[in-house]
């Protein structure tokens, strides 16, 4: 099949990218590389032999979208990753949030309606939950208020979907993942952001290997065991053989509905400072961290309930805390032995 994959060379659209690819898919990357590295395109090569299509634009563009797709027509299915995606900053920016996520969702969904594609794959994220009543939180738990601009983009987007689908051909899933962290076992790609990071893990090996000189923990007055706030941290790996099943999933017309979502997760929660504990265990080094305010948008806790995905898409996460950890160890010290 060919797959389009919107922000493919970011973190997760790379990794699922390489995914397609070794599962025999044409991939076309449409990035505008506002959080990623063009260099990616020829580490994709690399792990895979194969150097996928890439145009350099931004969804949000109608026109250029619209052109894409007239040129495109033969695209299967898709999956959109393209997104702002931080938690803090959508806080402090809310209408670039709105404008970015939201205009770009809208874009692609009226080309797939004018061009008859009709398989969308939505990246999705468990902040629609916002801080769940109950843990685990199943696909049937309320979605709740959002208690970020990001997190209410992925709710919104969501709603858009399933309002076009009741309207079109278009069917849908949703794929609402926990914490993405790890890299590729090749460490040839891995999540490498612009400027500094969002994310704990690449704050934790960025601290460790030299470039942030203190890793800052918000809050410690949690109710959780340790007092830091508790996620479902999930192997990036895993997270994009999922994907690869979903798209799957709509082409070969397996869906149960024409609009579906499934929770990505390990069902397993891990503290900050459990994470923390995890790397240095694995890394052998010791890190540097400070407890400070929280900050604004984080839930307490939240953990998946993995059984829907578990047997519906017959996928199941496989890398433990400790595997994650290193992974993302060992891509930090690639990066830093080929930038000497």
């Amino acid at each position: 099949m060919k797959i389009l994959v919107t922000g493919g060379v970011g973190y997760i659209g790379s990794h699922t990218v390489v995914e397609l690819q070794q599962n025999g898919h044409e991939v076309v990357i449409v990035d505008n590389l506002s959080n990623s590295n063009i260099g990616v395109l020829d580490a994709i090569a690399k792990i895979t032999g194969i150097k996928p299509e890439f145009e350099n634009f931004d969804l949000a563009d109608k026109t250029k979208t619209e052109d894409f797709f007239k040129c495109h027509s033969d695209i299967q299915g898709i999956i959109h990753f393209a997104a702002f995606k931080a938690v803090g900053e959508s806080v402090n920016e809310p209408l670039m949030y709105y404008r970015n996520n939201l205009f770009s969702l809208v874009n692609i969904l009226q080309s797939m309606k004018d061009n008859g594609v009709e398989n969308l794959v939505f990246s999705s994220s468990c902040t629609v939950y916002g801080q769940p009543e109950k843990l685990p939180v199943s696909e049937n738990a309320p979605v709740q208020k959002a208690e970020s601009p990001y997190g209410n983009t992925k709710q919104i987007s969501e709603e858009i979907i399933f309002d076009t689908v009741k309207a079109s051909d278009i069917k849908g899933i949703a794929v609402r993942y926990f914490n993405p962290i790890g890299a590729h076992e090749t460490a040839i790609i891995g999540e490498l952001p612009l400027g500094v990071p969002n994310c704990l893990m690449p704050y934790i090996t960025q601290t460790a290997i030299g470039i942030r000189e203190q890793l800052s923990v918000f809050g410690d007055d949690y109710k959780t065991p340790d007092g830091t706030a508790i996620r479902d941290y999930i192997h990036v790996a895993d997270l994009a053989k999922a994907h690869v099943i979903a798209v799957e999933r709509m082409v070969k017309q397996k869906m149960k509905k024409d609009f579906e979502y499934f929770n990505l997760g390990t069902g397993n929660g891990y503290s900050v400072l459990e994470v923390i504990k995890s790397f240095e265990k694995v890394s052998g080094e010791k890190l540097n961290y400070k407890i400070v305010g929280r900050r604004a948008g984080d839930i307490e806790k939240v953990w998946a309930d993995t059984n829907f995905a578990n047997d519906e898409l017959g996928w199941k996460a496989q890398q433990n805390i400790d595997e994650m950890t290193l992974s993302a160890w060992k891509w930090e010290q690639k990066l830093a032995l080929n930038n000497k």
